[in-house]
């Protein structure tokens, strides 16, 4: 039984079809959507969970259940629906037009479905909207109900009584861990009495429907249901369900209803008895009066609570405040209509004690009625953390009772924070160690960037880590020796600063010619500068890298000019050939070249010519392997080798004249050619690499 009292409540029809989901409510943020199961909300319990069975019931699905009643899913609406307009189609022909596919709904996640479904409702028969909405709750139930949503719900209670009590309580506890501040709730007022607040007057409806739909499914009963608005600032619903036959209390399941005696004066424990295994109680009067307390209260409060009478006594409010639940009318029908609902009370000072020690402790627990006493008993437990909170509030672990749970929780929390606290510093030992690891890393790339400004990165690398540094052969280095013609009359005519300051201009380009060329500097002895190709990195590039810097070297003389404003001219001579090379030396080491062919490179550049590049023929042997790169070179007499030269019967030495890559044409510049030149002398280098990958 139901009545429509609350169809005045409902919004003005919404004139879009429902598939066109985009009205008003398409962009309702104020009502958060429930996610589906798996999306729930999350319960941070420090634990892992992966262990847990995948049925297995935990809070998550208890919240999800809940929330089934409170704040239901467009995914858990649009099945609910769907299974309506299957049913009552033939009684309500207009349902058909409610259909819609789900698709078309994913695209507004804040998109308030139900709303959107009442106004439709609306619009195809305004008397029978409540009607079809209670109908639509029962659907709900029926679709969304099952599995382990099913489990959830049933663990609430054994009877309806006891489900709407449940209800209220451990929905109160979920919003307590959510934060949650919204005034949707459940109070359990009395027998057969649930209070529901909400600002969505079509959940009141449907809600109606889920309770018929969970007394059947649950409790296999059919209760009648009143639903009446309730006065007040926020929406607030009163429904009231009775069976056929009474709802058995606790008390006739246990036995008899003569086992126990409903008189105060039977009690079986004396007053110091109650007070001393219940510590944590306190017992108000209809005044809310403190007639009562328990030891661990009376200790804390010794000589401020009367015990002469009632103008002796002390008011609850005075020494408690009432933390939760919230917006709680501190009248004693009003904390018994909340009797379901758990208890969150905090130590006010008494009067005249402002340094109290106790001051804000916590204290959780339940509101009981005893009506033969018309008054109400608080049983509850001090909320700590860890045994420092018990000892900032001069408490002491025997003001715990053996049977309260909360002792386990303080020291398994102590053992908690000890495992958390190692836990952490370890994780800080750790972070240190890779800052450490890390600062030292830095460190040693620092230290071998620095070495490998001096020696090859292979030498430098093993230099670093102290190892032994071997001597080795090398076939196939080219060498470049280079010096400026008439430097020691440049150095007769100038100052010092002024030759540093000429040799460090040029010398600067040339390191720079160097890098980007990756050919290996090997020294720079006076105006002598000397470079290698073919230690560091062996390639078969290697004397055209050497030849391409030379005549780089020979361009760039031409930038810069002596003291009196000659321009510096450099003689360069070049040579491939086998060599011994090795580290010498502990301090200031230098890594340096041995052998008969690194004379032999000295000896062609003492044979060049100012502004000529003088190779010998292993070089020009190399260069002329690959007709695509045009180097130009000219043939000298063969009076011109050095002496020195084993075999050279029949062979001359080659002046280098210029290089031009047959892509581009011979007006551009020389600098333009030499670029060309590399980019292909990498790219054929990469592809042999990949190709020996391949094979």
């Amino acid at each position: 039984m139901f009545s429509s009292s609350l169809s005045s409540s409902r919004q003005p029809p919404h004139p879009e079809t429902m598939a066109c989901p985009f009205a008003k409510h398409a962009s309702s943020e104020q009502f958060q959507r429930q996610p589906s199961i798996a999306e729930a909300h999350n319960w941070n319990l420090d634990e892992d969970l992966s262990e847990i069975p995948g049925d297995a019931l935990t809070l998550t699905h208890l919240n999800a259940a809940i929330q089934l009643l409170t704040a239901p899913s467009i995914d858990n609406v649009h099945e609910a629906l769907m299974s309506l307009i299957g049913k009552y189609s033939n009684r309500w022909p207009g349902l058909s037009r409610l259909k819609s596919e789900r698709s078309e709904l994913s695209i507004y996640p804040h998109y308030d479905y139900l709303a959107d479904i009442q106004d439709q409702l609306a619009q195809i028969d305004e008397s029978a909207v409540s009607e079809i909405l209670v109908h639509l709750g029962e659907e709900l139930i029926q679709t969304a109900c099952v599995g382990v949503i099913e489990r959830a719900f049933k663990c609430l209670g054994s009877d309806l009584q006891e489900f709407l009590g449940s209800l209220d309580g451990v929905y109160d506890v979920l919003k307590l861990q959510e934060e949650d501040i919204s005034d949707t709730g459940f109070v359990c007022a009395g027998e057969g009495e649930l209070i529901f607040t909400s600002e969505r007057p079509v959940l009141a409806w449907l809600l109606l429907g889920c309770l018929r739909a969970l007394a059947r499914l649950l409790f296999n009963c059919e209760p009648e249901i009143e639903l009446e608005p309730l006065p007040g600032d926020s929406p607030r619903y009163r429904y009231l369900l009775r069976v056929d036959e009474p709802v058995a209390s606790a008390l006739e399941r246990r036995g008899p209803a003569d086992a126990v005696s409903g008189e105060a004066r039977d009690l079986k424990v004396s007053n110091q008895f109650f007070c001393d295994a219940f510590p944590w109680h306190f017992i108000m009067d209809e005044q809310l009066r403190l007639v009562q307390m328990g030891s661990a209260f009376s200790r804390l409060f010794r000589g401020h609570v009367g015990t002469a009478g009632p103008a002796g006594l002390l008011c609850a409010s005075t020494v408690f405040r009432f933390k939760r639940p919230r917006g709680l009318q501190l009248h004693f029908r009003e904390i018994v209509r909340r009797t379901n609902t758990p208890f969150m009370i905090s130590l006010r000072a008494p009067p005249g004690r402002p340094d109290f020690f106790a001051k804000g402790l916590e204290i959780k627990g339940q509101m009981v009625f005893c009506p033969e006493s018309n008054a109400l008993l608080f049983v509850g437990s001090p909320f700590l953390d860890g045994l420092e909170g018990l000892t900032c509030n001069g408490l002491f672990i025997s003001d715990i009772p053996l049977h309260d749970a909360t002792r386990e929780v303080i020291l398994v929390g102590e053992q908690a924070r000890a495992q958390d606290g190692l836990r952490r510093r370890m994780d800080k030992l750790k972070s240190s160690i890779e800052e450490a690891n890390a600062a030292v890393i830095k460190e040693r790339k620092k230290n071998v960037s620095l070495l490998q400004l001096i020696f090859p990165a292979e030498i430098a690398e093993r230099l670093w880590l102290g190892a032994q540094i071997d001597a080795k052969t090398y076939p196939e280095v080219t060498m470049l020796f280079s010096d400026i013609v008439g430097f020691t009359s440049i150095c007769s005519r100038a100052t010092p600063f002024m030759v540093i300051n000429m040799l460090e201009n040029l010398y600067k380009h040339f390191d720079e010619l160097c890098g980007f060329f990756d050919v290996y500097k090997v020294e720079t002895i006076g105006d002598a500068y000397c470079v290698a190709s073919g230690l560091h990195r062996a390639s078969i590039y290697d004397a055209h890298k050497v030849a391409w810097m030379a005549l780089r070297m020979i361009e760039t003389c031409t930038l810069y000019n002596t003291h009196d404003g000659q321009h510096i001219k450099m003689r360069i001579g070049i040579h491939t050939g086998t060599v011994l090379a090795g580290v010498v030396g502990r301090k200031m080491p230098r890594y340096c070249l041995f052998g008969h062919n690194v004379t032999i490179a000295n000896k062609f550049e003492s044979g060049s010519e100012a502004c000529k590049i003088n190779i010998s023929p292993t070089t020009r042997e190399w260069l002329v392997k690959h007709p695509d790169y045009g180097f130009q070179l000219n043939a000298r007499d063969a009076s011109c080798m050095p002496k020195e030269f084993t075999d050279s019967k029949g062979l001359t030495c080659y002046f280098l004249e210029g290089y031009k890559h047959p892509t581009l044409s011979n007006d551009r510049p020389l600098q333009e050619h030499i670029e060309e030149a590399m980019r292909q002398t990498l790219q054929d280098t990469t592809d042999t690499i990949t190709l020996e990958v391949a094979q």
